[in-house]
């Protein structure tokens, strides 16, 4: 399981990507969402203002109609008493033949609900139709014979379409002829208007969805360039990677050198040499003890002396490569033990303070800071020229720092690179291992070197005592 969750957490380029597409994929999809509602919002009122305009144009046609319809036959209906049948007769006629267009024609409803006219429907005639609805229960009958017996008004509903046999939505006009008790009356279908409505909401949708189309391919262009800006720091990144890593590795196979040449050296020109005279010491010991000389004695001391100066400087370089101390006792007696071997070696005045903190150093963080300390009194001696230097090591509340100071020439870059040298290099590597900062403030005056180490590099004073009894850094 633990290495399926491995293989499912994204990794630190991925991390990245994602930090930078989510938020510009949520504010494609907020400013699509926003764009498309806001259309929709404007289109549907252009659509309804759209057909309100329509309406009131058919509405106004019809009127057009129904007014000239009575004009065409007032001279007989003004005239005509109320039961003057053969009046009725004429004007139901004439109202008959107004045949126009492909559906449109007059009707006439007495106050009873008895169809008088429709020329479109012959069937209707003279039947009682009160009551009627159409198929969604709308009153047409009813309806038309209220709205006469109030003067005039529209009314729309549902009805059969001549030229189609197919029901369709009708606006009518009706205006009522209250001497003879008539809903007099035309329409028109808005089908066509209901089409143009809803082609222009499909028009709406198609722009809709174009703009999403156009967003999305927006979005995608961006992620596109996000991924690939990435990718290409991401090879960049990973070409000075590689180069810094080369460049590391051959430092170290350096430093390695380098180590094993003063190792070298110091065998050869220390214990070498050491080991030569104790060889021959023993060597003039055994010729005066086979003549029976009583220098022979001499002889022997010196060879042994000359072995305790090889154990010596054999502890000597054993302490160098890895001091045990800073395991037995400490950072802190560790470094008390560097400086005076500094000061005795050579001659420069050499001061170490420290005070006892409860928090313990752990391993990694005493070997950085003890092979930094080590590394500056290194440097100190070889290119400074101090005469007086000062060791401090402190703990707090932020971890733990070393601080370095001389009243040397100060460090100056290596010449024609600008850069620092290597042993400052490994200095700040050490600290960027650990999380720490190392700071470098240098003048002709002297130069202060101070590392720190973050509290995570801390452990317990139970555990820490557990560790090592006898430690105090």
């Amino acid at each position: 399981m633990p290495s399926i969750l491995d293989r499912l957490r994204p990794s630190y380029g991925q991390k990245l990507f994602l930090l930078a597409s989510v938020p510009l994929i949520l504010a494609a999809a907020a400013i699509a969402a926003v764009v498309a509602w806001q259309s929709r919002a404007v289109a549907e009122r252009e659509i309804r203002a759209l057909e309100t305009t329509l309406i009131e144009t058919k509405k106004q046609e019809l009127r057009n109609y129904v007014t000239q319809a009575r004009n065409g036959f007032y001279f007989i209906y003004g005239v005509a008493a109320p039961d003057d049948e053969q009046a009725k007769t004429r004007v139901a006629q004439i109202l008959a033949a107004m045949i126009y267009g492909e559906d449109g024609s007059f009707f006439v409803y007495d106050y009873d609900g008895t169809n008088l006219v429709s020329p479109r429907r012959t069937s209707m005639i003279g039947k009682d139709w009160s009551g009627l609805t159409d198929s969604e229960g709308t009153p047409i009958t009813d309806r038309l014979i209220e709205i006469a017996r109030q003067g005039s008004g529209y009314h729309t509903y549902l009805w059969p379409k001549p030229s189609t046999g197919e029901e369709a939505r009708m606006i009518t006009f009706v205006l009522g002829f209250q001497d003879w008790q008539w809903a007099v009356g035309t329409g028109v279908w808005i089908d066509d208007i209901v089409e143009e409505v809803a082609l222009a909401r499909a028009g709406v949708e198609a722009r809709v969805q174009r703009t999403f189309l156009y967003i999305g391919a927006i979005t995608l262009i961006a992620l596109l360039t996000v991924f690939l800006s990435g990718l290409m720091m991401n090879l960049r990144e990973r070409r000075l990677a590689d180069a810094k890593l080369k460049e590391l590795t051959q430092r170290v196979f350096d430093a390695q050198d380098e180590e094993r040449g003063r190792v070298a050296r110091e065998l050869h020109d220390g214990i070498s040499q050491i080991l030569v005279g104790v060889k021959y010491a023993l060597d003039i010991a055994r010729r005066r003890l086979a003549t029976g000389d009583a220098r022979a004695e001499q002889a022997l001391e010196r060879g042994q002396e000359n072995l305790s100066g090889a154990i010596q400087e054999v502890r000597r370089i054993s302490r160098d490569l890895r001091p045990g101390m800073l395991d037995d006792l400490g950072l802190g007696p560790a470094l008390k033990a560097l400086t005076e071997d500094f000061h005795a070696r050579t001659g420069i005045d050499t001061r170490f303070e420290t005070v006892v903190f409860r928090n313990r150093i752990d391993q990694e963080g005493r070997i950085a800071l003890y092979r930094i300390a080590q590394e500056a009194l290194t440097n100190i001696e070889r290119h400074s020229g101090a005469t007086r230097v000062e060791m401090d090591l402190r703990g707090h509340r932020r971890g733990a720092t070393l601080r370095v100071s001389d009243n040397g020439c100060g460090i100056a870059p290596e010449e024609g690179t600008g850069r620092p040298g290597i042993g400052l290099r490994n200095m700040q590597e050490r600290m960027d291992q650990l999380g720490g900062s190392l700071r470098v403030l240098s003048s002709r005056s002297g130069t202060v070197i101070e590392a720190q180490i973050p509290l995570s590099h801390l452990l317990p004073p139970e555990e820490g005592a557990a560790n090592s009894p006898r430690a105090r850094a």
